[in-house]
């Protein structure tokens, strides 16, 4: 399915504590579950949403067609599993960071070092988070909708939490938020990670254009216009 396969279960698995210390029958159909989910979204990516069947997913998996029912009742179980999976693993992030000791700031450029970073490493659930959002039915796609939501609300915290000790100017925090998230979201389209620059160094870049654009130091409208006093 391609290079980026392995990693995909890497981050299933960390993302539902799989690990050496979880019962082993617990774990193999965990695996064997995140499996399902990592290979699905590569598929998915590669053929679209409509054309990847349950046989296209068993024959890819290497699996019976009744093993992928036993962990997934439908396709769509399985496409919301590749949303949730995505957005769970960076609102994971964000809460470790919230308790690191980073300052306000530290946090926001780390969040968009996370964000890229997923999306380039873990190519089939990103695009599948961003291109099938409105294949989910309207139960499962509230429930996205609303962790979405939380990471946002999240990055709009952190920029009132600037603004409040004045590193950041007064501007709509929700807008620089929507800013901050669309700069790294877009990347999904255009960053390789065989590129010359790694997912960090993507994002710090975003970053310094960003927080030059917020600081509370600005250049006042008048400067930016390139205007001249009257003689």
């Amino acid at each position: 399915m391609g290079p980026n396969a392995g990693k995909e279960i890497v981050m299933a698995a960390h993302q539902h504590g799989v690990g050496a210390n979880a019962d082993q029958e617990v774990s193999a159909a965990d695996l064997r579950r995140q499996k399902i989910v990592a290979r699905s979204a590569l598929l998915i990516d590669e053929i679209g949403y409509s054309r990847t069947s349950m046989d296209e997913i068993a024959r890819s998996v290497k699996m019976a067609k009744p093993t992928i029912y036993h962990y997934f009742r439908s396709k769509e179980e399985i496409l919301f599993s590749i949303h949730e999976e995505f957005v769970d693993h960076l609102l994971k992030l964000q809460a470790e960071h919230t308790v690191s000791g980073m300052t306000a700031e530290e946090q926001l450029q780390e969040t968009m070092v996370d964000l890229v970073t997923a999306i380039s490493t873990h190519r089939g659930h990103s695009r599948v988070f961003f291109e099938h959002y409105r294949e989910l039915s309207g139960p499962k796609r509230a429930l996205i909708a609303e962790k979405r939501a939380k990471f946002r609300h999240r990055i709009v915290a952190l920029i009132e939490s600037c603004q409040a000790v004045g590193t950041f100017r007064d501007t709509d925090p929700n807008l620089a938020a929507l800013g901050l998230i669309g700069m790294c979201n877009w990347s999904y389209q255009w960053h390789s990670p065989e590129g010359s620059k790694s997912p960090r160094e993507v994002a710090e870049e975003f970053w310094n254009l960003l927080h030059g654009g917020l600081q509370a130091k600005s250049p006042t409208p008048a400067n930016l216009r390139g205007s001249t006093s009257s003689s």
